[in-house]
C-alpha cells in the first residue's frame, strides 16, 4: 500500500538527511520526496511517499517522531489533495507528429514549456495516476527526458498541521 506522508520539521542543516537516512536505514523505501518551506518562519514541510502495509507505516511515524527537529508527522490516508509536477520532453519527428503529440497533451491539460526542431517539453501536473498515464502515452513518439518533483499534498477541507511544542525527554 502507498502512503503519503507529511512530515512538519524545523527549517535547519542537515534536517532531510536525518529523515532520509532514518528512514532507510530501517529499510523502508522512500519512493518520492519534496520538500520545501511553509507560510511559517522556520519550519519546512517534508513529503515523501513510502510503501508497505499499517505495521511499516507505523514505524516510519514513530521512528519520526523520535527526532527533535521533527514538530509533526501525517499520513494522509484521510481525503486529501496530491499533486505532482513533471517535465516531459518527447522526441518529435514531423509536422504530422507534431500535431499529435500537441492534441494529447492538451487532452492532458499539459503545457509546452519548450519547442525545438526536434522535440518538445510539457509541463504537467496532477496526481500520480495522471503524470504516468501521459508518460505512458507519449513513450510510442520518443521519451528524451522525464523529471517529476514527486508527490506533494495536504488534507481536505479546515485541517491543518498545527505547531505543537515536543515535550522533553
Amino acid at each position: 500500500m502507498r502512503h503519503l506522508v507529511s512530515v512538519l520539521v524545523q527549517d535547519h542543516p542537515g534536517v532531510l538527511q536525518r529523515v532520509a537516512g532514518l528512514i532507510a536505514r530501517r529499510g523502508f523505501n522512500i519512493e518520492s520526496l519534496a520538500v520545501g518551506r511553509t507560510h511559517q518562519e522556520g519550519l519546512s514541510r517534508i513529503s515523501l511517499v513510502v510503501s508497505g502495509d499499517d505495521a511499516v507505516l507505523e514505524q516510519v511515524e514513530k521512528q519520526l517522531n523520535r527526532l527533535i527537529e521533527v514538530i509533526k508527522v501525517t499520513d494522509h490516508a484521510e481525503p486529501h489533495v496530491e499533486r505532482e509536477l513533471a517535465l516531459v520532453k518527447v522526441s518529435i519527428a514531423g509536422m504530422e507528429e507534431r500535431m499529435e503529440v500537441k492534441d494529447i497533451a492538451e487532452a492532458f491539460r499539459a503545457r509546452i514549456v519548450d519547442v525545438a526542431k526536434r522535440s518538445i517539453i510539457f509541463e504537467l501536473t496532477g496526481d500520480s495516476t495522471k503524470v504516468n498515464n501521459f508518460i505512458e502515452a507519449m513513450r510510442p513518439y520518443g521519451l528524451l527526458e522525464v523529471m517529476r518533483t514527486g508527490a506533494v499534498g495536504m488534507s481536505r477541507g479546515e485541517q491543518v498541521l498545527k505547531v505543537r511544542e515536543k515535550k522533553a525527554v
